[in-house]
């Protein structure tokens, strides 16, 4: 059996127009012709399929595509979708509904979406026949999240999620989790990222995609299983958004997994970019490229230098969160770094996630 896994997609005001008439496919190009070429195709749909004017409460865009994309995903040789993101509920409960809607009309199967916190934890289970595969997709705590009583994305729990991964081994052959998270714009993990990945493999997974980052990060083979921190975009056309140089390059680059389970788990990278008002395969000299300079970035990860990486791109960013003032700087640090002052925390200062539904 043979499983491709895009990353990030978003169907953006740049080519809006070609999706709207339900023929957006022809702006996958030659990347059609792997997604056909697998028994099942996956990628993150990281927007909602809706035509409500009715937006969350939140910081940052909210984002939406228009309803001609189902048909332009099926057209493209999409089989599955996760909405396990930050951005699924953006439109709220109007917009996950047309969503699940639009899908559903198109036979796209999609998980990591539930009408509340324990209807959204069902595992995706794909098999040929022959072999199963199941696949976990989990997000962040970030506006999307389903909660008791009300629907929304899968979240990502340190306790839950490793007993979902555990049980999920002990029924098929494989587990693959797809891990919304991570710093957006960091091609390096966090100590906590890499930890977590690191026990999702001691746990069962066999593979461990994080997404959400926006650019290629690391990759490793760890114990018997593979994680690569940092797919990047799958289909994200946005030129306000590339930014320039290298920071352009990293939005506009991409990793298709591709999966071979014939006899064992044949873990293999298909690099993307940007082209025109679509993706393509990227080739020759550049995929060479692409991929050494993936390789050669990753060994930070068995010498320690990646906490040092990631330490630079926090400082890089340090401007966004100095909204907190000096004086109580150093209480508020501790009351984030232990768990009960954030338990408490967390229950007295709710989120807009916990209220927003329109």
């Amino acid at each position: 059996m043979k499983l491709a896994i895009g990353g990030d997609i978003c169907i953006m005001s740049d080519c809006c127009e070609a999706f709207s008439r339900g023929d957006g496919s022809a702006s996958f190009n030659d990347v059609r012709s792997v997604l056909e070429s697998a028994d099942f195709s996956l990628i993150n749909l990281e927007c909602a399929i809706t035509e409500s004017e009715k937006p969350i409460k939140k910081i940052g865009p909210n984002l939406k595509a228009p309803l001609g994309t189902g048909l332009s995903l099926k057209k493209a040789g999409i089989t599955h979708v996760s909405l396990s993101n930050n951005h699924i509920f953006d439109f709220g409960i109007e917009g996950a509904l047309d969503t699940l809607r639009i899908l559903d009309e198109n036979g796209i199967i999609h998980t990591g979406f539930g009408k509340n916190e324990a209807d959204a934890r069902r595992d995706l289970v794909i098999t040929d026949g022959k072999i199963k595969v199941s696949v976990i997709s989990v997000c962040e705590h970030e506006y999307s999240y389903a909660l008791q009583n009300r629907m929304g994305a899968r979240e990502y729990d340190p306790y839950d999620t490793m007993d979902d991964i555990a049980n999920a081994k002990k029924i098929s052959d494989y587990v693959v989790v797809l891990y919304h998270g991570g710093k957006e714009n960091c091609q390096y993990p966090s100590k906590r990222l890499l930890k977590l990945c690191r026990s999702m493999v001691k746990h069962g997974a066999d593979v461990v995609l994080c997404q959400h980052s926006h650019c290629i990060g690391c990759y490793e083979k760890y114990e018997n299983g593979h994680i690569l921190y940092g797919q990047g975009n799958f289909h994200f056309v946005h030129e306000e958004w590339a930014g320039e140089g290298y920071e352009r390059e990293m939005w506009n680059t991409g990793l298709i997994v591709y999966l071979d389970f014939s006899h064992t788990c044949n873990f293999s990278l298909i690099p993307t970019e940007v082209y025109g008002n679509g993706i393509r395969l990227v080739k020759g000299e550049k995929k060479e490229k692409l991929l050494s300079e993936l390789m050669e970035r990753s060994t930070c990860l068995t010498d320690g230098t990646y906490l040092k990486k990631f330490a630079d791109f926090c400082k890089s960013v340090e401007g966004v969160y100095r909204f907190i003032p000096d004086e109580i700087k150093e209480s508020f640090a501790h009351y984030i770094d232990c768990e009960a002052h954030t338990d408490v925390w967390r229950e007295l200062y709710k989120t807009w996630n916990h209220i927003n539904e329109v």
